[in-house]
């Protein structure tokens, strides 16, 4: 066993995925992971972050990370197709991930209308043609993309993982338990309830949080 080996083998012991969960495939949900450290302020090391620092997920680092333990690795992203710097984001996806396993669509922004008390920075506010303020949520929902990839595939794999702390893939786990499948949960925060009881294994991101971030500097204000 070369080192290489010896410290994916390490890994996965430490995850506590054993050789009984077989061929994995794993899907990440990039708009729900990318908001897993928003909130830290602490590094892996629990060393305090700067004032301008904050964490973001290091692409090629969850790659390396999954492929740990996967033996497929699909990714899914919502796209901005009117900002160059979502689109090259994609680009470096797809190097990394390769074009076939990385599912794009475009981004959805939906204006939340808000009340004169409510706290907004003011370079988020717009004003619509009536004179209301509103500020633009971006969101981006896969959960029937990666529902029915996951389903397609099914023969393809003895564990399903997914990348995502969303309560609405309750329904598919436990259909692929019914199937004889093996469930992997990677989150960040509070789950439900249901969530955990739909999973053999659950994996907390503050204890993967030096295989999958990196320290990124913020732009003033």
């Amino acid at each position: 066993m070369n080192l290489e080996e010896f410290k994916k083998d390490f890994i996965r012991k430490e995850l506590e995925i054993a050789d009984d969960y077989g061929k994995t495939f794993s899907f990440i949900d990039f708009s729900n992971v990318n908001k897993w450290f928003e909130n830290d302020n602490q590094d892996w090391n629990n060393k305090l972050l700067a004032y301008n620092e904050k964490l973001s997920i290091d692409l090629e680092k969850i790659k390396s990370f999954a492929d740990i333990f996967s033996d497929r690795v699909r990714i899914y992203y919502g796209e901005d197709p009117k900002n160059n710097g979502s689109l090259n984001f994609t680009y470096v996806m797809r190097k990394l991930f390769g074009k076939r396993e990385v599912m794009t669509k475009d981004l959805q922004k939906i204006k939340h209308y808000f009340e004169l008390d409510e706290q907004v920075p003011s370079k988020h506010i717009v004003t619509d043609q009536y004179g209301k303020k509103y500020i633009e949520i971006r969101k981006s929902n896969f959960d029937v993309e990666i529902s029915v990839d996951a389903i397609k595939m099914m023969g393809h794999y003895d564990t399903f993982c997914i990348f995502s702390g969303d309560a609405d893939f309750v329904y598919l786990n436990n259909f692929l338990k019914k199937k004889g499948k093996k469930i992997i949960i990677v989150k960040g925060g509070f789950i439900l309830a249901r969530l955990k009881e739909s999973a053999d294994l659950i994996i907390n991101a503050q204890n993967i949080k030096k295989h999958i971030v990196k320290i990124t500097k913020q732009k003033p204000g």
